[in-house]
């Protein structure tokens, strides 16, 4: 019983960093449940997926991450965009402060 909760706590607290960092709550949990702390340790160095760059699909406009090769939404192919047109969410996010303060931006 002991070790059914061990390895329950280290799913959820493998879970909670990974859903922290972007990533699936549920896929985490698995992880660090068959992999107590080997998954905590990967959870913890696992790259944050909400500073990846984003483009924008040519066809429909969707915003999709840079890595996405088909546009959900209309199965348009994305090939390697020009550098000016991929934007990263940090740049996303000062526009939308500035807009919120009433400067024109965006």
């Amino acid at each position: 019983m002991t070790a059914v909760l061990i390895l329950l706590v280290f799913g959820v607290a493998t879970a909670i960093v990974g859903r922290s960092k972007g990533s699936s709550f549920w896929i985490w949990f698995m992880v660090g449940t068959v992999l107590p702390g080997i998954g905590l340790v990967a959870a913890t160095l696992y790259r944050y997926e909400k500073d990846d760059p984003l483009r924008r699909c040519p066809r429909c406009g969707h915003v999709h991450r840079i890595e996405v090769q088909v546009c959900r939404y209309c199965g348009e192919d994305l090939f390697l965009p020009d550098p000016t047109e991929v934007r990263h969410p940090e740049d996303l996010r000062r526009a939308r402060e500035r807009l919120r303060a009433g400067e024109p931006g965006l």
